[in-house]
């Protein structure tokens, strides 16, 4: 008899229960279609190497899509490899208000941690 190997998914992105609240508000606020979801990726730049992207985008041929909680989340394939592993969170303090990205990927980050190197 044959053994069965059962295949684990699990979603190279975490999203806190805060930022999920936070992007699931913007997405109605905003009228955001079905067709899109929200995209995370990096791009050149910041005082580090690389910015974050974080925003409601369609899907391109070279995304990998997985869901988070009922929201569709597209990366990049090139980009994986810098976010795996990463979780994006919502901070609301008195010294800072917004989207949080804890990356495991990330050798260095800059003092407002939204660029890093790897």
């Amino acid at each position: 008899m044959a053994e069965v190997k059962e295949q684990v998914k699990t979603n190279p992105i975490k999203l806190t229960e805060g930022a999920l609240t936070q992007l699931k508000r913007i997405k109605a606020e905003q009228s955001v279609s079905e067709d899109h979801g929200l995209r995370l990726g990096v791009k050149g730049g910041g005082c580090s190497g690389f910015s974050y992207i974080l925003g409601f985008d369609e899907k391109s041929e070279k995304d990998h899509e997985f869901e988070i909680d009922g929201l569709r989340v597209f990366v990049d394939k090139a980009h994986s490899l810098y976010l795996f592993g990463m979780e994006v969170d919502w901070v609301d303090g008195l010294e800072n208000r917004g989207f949080m990205f804890n990356n495991p990927n990330a050798t260095d980050t800059c003092g407002c941690g939204t660029s890093f190197s790897a």
